[in-house]
């Protein structure tokens, strides 16, 4: 009898879990269903443009510096802090590739790698003075935004310096090779596409089985299922339209794989949890055992890294070093961090609501610039979502 009554009760309670996990999440699915809004309404006015291969593989391009610094500034937001100084680094430390690249001919690995460490070092001077020093993060970043900025000055003399070498510029520019051998599509991208779909679809399906048979809280496999359908099916119309043109971007390839580290960082990692718990309350976190300066210090080393990387793939995209290179970008990084959900309190945020608001603002920028809407109108629209978003968290918290 009790069997009965468990197998008669199932759908209502399904039902209510549906519902729940809907709401608990509204947060994240309202922005990629705003995204997908977005470009459905930019895709009407364009007349098509916006989702032709070869705007896609633009949008990819213009925006992957952009997500790959997101990645970065969502740890530091999380952890209750914020870096203005992102841009100016990028910026410093594409100035610095090009003049070992091409002022004193050095390989482009070693020179990339030099960079690397460069920006690993702005990161742990700017965290050093912020963690140990309790000196207000926004205070030290500004200060790094203007210093930075004056040395990308001093470094490349005010001039431009280029172009690199071919092959460092295969970095921003270069395309996956297609062994293959498609003729009107690039076979190797479209299968890459369905084995990243395939390989997403079974990690999720695998982490909902583990928590049912643990009995922990898992989403209605109807849910999951529709999610995850049209999640895959998303994934390998992307790869499709990309290979319609010349394929899956290098640097395409660069950035998912930062996005899929990052978030196994976040979800699955002892320090991904702590970085959380700072972010949440700092006090209790340290009371807990949690050494929240060290912590706070490696977000900050992690951010230098990252514009490091973004640095190098947008002067490798310039195929030159100008003294104005990632001016603004810092507005654009942290602008994708709040609009895909972090708080600006700390303690919330995830990697692909980063990556979502990253994009929503690239198609905005973009779908504006298609529509030859002028850059001061951009501007104003982009501070108008960037307010809205806030005030929506900030009204949940509250509610």
């Amino acid at each position: 009898m009790n069997t009965s009554v468990n197998v008669a009760a199932r759908p209502a309670s399904e039902k209510v879990a549906i519902s729940t996990v809907i709401k608990k999440n509204l947060r994240e699915y309202g922005m990629l269903l705003s995204l997908a809004a977005i470009m459905i309404f930019f895709e009407i006015k364009t007349d098509g443009t916006l989702l032709q291969p070869l705007n896609l593989t633009n949008l990819v391009l213009q925006n992957s510096y952009i997500v790959i610094m997101a990645l970065g500034m969502l740890l530091v937001i999380v952890a209750g802090h914020i870096d203005l100084s992102v841009g100016s680094v990028a910026g410093f430390i594409g100035g610095l590739a090009a003049v070992l690249m091409v002022e004193y001919h050095w390989h482009y690995l070693p020179a990339a790698l030099v960079c690397l460490v460069a920006g690993a070092a702005i990161g742990a001077l700017q965290g050093y003075f912020v963690a140990f020093h309790r000196i207000p993060s926004f205070i030290v970043t500004l200060g790094g935004m203007l210093v930075f900025r004056g040395l990308a000055l001093a470094l490349l003399e005010g001039q431009s310096v280029g172009p690199f070498p071919p092959e460092f510029q295969l970095l921003s520019s270069g395309f996956i090779p297609d062994p293959l051998a498609g003729e009107s599509v690039k076979t190797t991208s479209v299968v890459l596409g369905c084995l990243v779909a395939a390989g997403l679809f079974y990690s999720a399906m695998r982490e909902r089985n583990n928590k049912v048979q643990y009995g922990a809280s898992a989403e209605p496999l109807v849910f999951f299922a529709i999610k995850h359908a049209l999640f895959s099916a998303a994934i390998i119309a992307f790869a499709y339209l990309l290979s319609s043109y010349k394929g899956l971007p290098n640097v395409l390839i660069v950035m998912f794989g930062l996005m899929m580290f990052f978030d196994f960082v976040t979800n699955r990692t002892t320090i991904g949890r702590r970085v959380y718990a700072l972010g949440g309350n700092e006090k209790a976190a340290r009371l807990s055992g949690i050494k929240t300066d060290r912590l706070s210090f490696y977000t900050f080393v992690n951010m230098g890294v990252l514009a490091a990387i973004a640095g190098l793939i947008f002067a490798a995209r310039l195929n030159t070093a100008t003294p104005k290179a990632g001016v603004g970008f810092e507005l654009d990084v942290i602008a994708a961090c709040f609009i895909g959900g972090a708080s600006a309190t700390g303690g919330v945020g995830k990697v692909m609501g980063a990556v979502i608001g990253a994009f929503v603002m690239g198609v905005m920028n973009n779908g504006m610039s298609i529509l030859g809407i002028g850059i001061d109108w951009q501007q104003v629209i982009k501070g108008v979502v960037l307010v809205a978003a806030v005030f929506v968290d900030v009204y949940n918290k509250n509610k």
